[in-house]
C-alpha cells in the first residue's frame, strides 16, 4: 500500500476574493442587527419627548418697545423662564414686568406646566401678557407631529 501525497492548489486570487465578500458578509448583518434589532426601541420619539431641548422666546409688544420672554427646555423639563434683556426704560415704565415674571417662573418651575398658574389681582394684566408669551415660547419647542 503505498500512500500518495495529494497535493491542494490554492489560487491567491480566490482566496482574497474569499476573504473579502466573508468581511462584506459580516458588515452587511452587523448593519442589519443594527439597524432593525433592539437598537430601534431606545431611540427617542417624539411620543416620548416633551419638548425640543432649547432657548425659545417669544416676544411682548409694549407700544414703542418690545420685551422678549425666554424659555429655556430641556427633553421632558422646563428649566427656565425669565426675561431677555430687559431695557433700564421697560423696567421703568412697566415696574409689575420682572416681578410677575419671577412669580409666574416659580410657580411654572415647581409645577412644570402652565395650568394652575395663580397671580394676584393687581397682577393680572401683566401676568396674562407673560402667560401668553410663555406659551407662544412652549409651543415653539413642542415636537412636531
Amino acid at each position: 500500500m503505498s500512500r500518495q501525497t495529494k497535493i491542494l492548489v490554492l489560487h491567491m486570487k480566490e482566496l482574497i476574493y474569499t476573504a473579502i465578500f466573508l468581511v462584506l458578509g459580516v458588515i452587511l448583518v452587523i448593519l442589519l442587527v443594527t439597524m432593525f434589532g433592539s437598537g430601534k426601541k431606545n431611540m427617542p420619539t417624539a411620543e416620548s419627548a416633551a419638548y425640543i431641548p432649547g432657548v425659545y422666546t417669544a416676544s411682548i409688544d409694549l407700544k414703542d418697545r418690545s420685551v422678549n420672554v425666554q424659555v429655556t427646555v430641556d427633553k421632558n423639563r422646563i428649566k427656565d423662564v425669565a426675561l431677555e434683556n430687559p431695557e433700564d426704560s421697560v423696567a421703568v415704565m412697566y415696574p409689575l414686568m420682572e416681578p410677575t415674571t419671577k412669580r409666574l417662573r416659580e410657580q411654572i418651575l415647581e409645577q412644570q406646566s402652565l395650568d394652575g398658574i395663580t397671580y394676584e389681582a393687581d397682577h393680572q394684566y401683566t401676568s396674562a401678557v407673560l402667560l401668553n408669551a410663555i406659551e407662544q415660547a412652549l409651543q415653539k419647542a413642542a415636537p412636531s407631529e
